[in-house]
């Protein structure tokens, strides 16, 4: 599966969250945090996950360090599903 955020509509973390959760169809029961998109991605969601951000740099400028806070997550799980070996992996791309 492939998702899409469109960073021209991420000017506030919980947009991230909005766009992630609506993509997924999860909305009903996402947490909407960072402790949330942790769980989803390292071991609630089915793989593989492709997350594409794209106008990235656009919500780089207006998150600032939550920007950084949620690609560290990102990061964290694409290097998990690596360590772990697995065949599916998630994967994201800043565009």
């Amino acid at each position: 599966m492939v998702i899409y955020i469109d960073g021209n509509f991420v000017s506030k973390e919980i947009e991230f969250h909005e766009q992630l959760a609506h993509q997924l169809g999860i909305t009903s029961y996402y947490g909407n945090n960072l402790d949330a998109l942790w769980d989803l991605l390292s071991i609630s969601i089915e793989r593989p996950l492709t997350l594409v951000w794209f106008n990235s740099e656009k919500s780089k400028e207006f998150l600032g360090e939550d920007f950084e806070k949620i690609v560290r997550i990102l990061e964290r799980v694409k290097q998990q599903d690596i360590s772990y070996n697995w065949e599916e992996k998630f994967t994201y791309y800043l565009n």
